[in-house]
């Protein structure tokens, strides 16, 4: 079992930025391909970034050029860093283990965080 906590959501005006972390439970983290997914109001989760254990990355056409995923093993964290946001970035963010590298489905999923921006 695997435990996911999200933390660094919030308000934020568009243009603005912001960084979500994800602390992550388990010896083997550094093993673990991970991603973030985000939920809309009324709409499906829907995949955001992804990471390999060894740092590659893949992203959503939407956030490709404005949002960064990165990962410190030492720390158990992965992260999300977010710039120019807009007010269809409103969401709340999941951090997930997923079942593998270059996957859109995972085996485990934090509780989430909102981020809100406002126009």
């Amino acid at each position: 079992q695997v435990q996911l906590v999200e933390s660094g959501g919030g308000l934020v005006q568009a243009g603005g930025s912001l960084r979500l972390s994800c602390a992550a439970s388990g010896r083997t983290f550094s093993t673990y391909p991970m991603a973030w997914f985000r939920q809309a109001p009324g709409k499906e989760r829907e995949f955001v970034a992804g990471i390999s254990w060894s740092g590659n990355t893949y992203y959503v056409g939407s956030v490709k050029g404005r949002f960064t995923i990165s990962r410190n093993n030492g720390k158990n964290t992965v992260y999300l860093q977010m710039n120019s946001l807009k007010p269809e970035d409103t969401a709340v963010y999941y951090c997930a283990v997923l079942k593998y590298y270059r996957s859109y489905e995972y085996d485990y999923c934090g509780q989430g965080t909102q981020v809100t921006v406002s126009s």
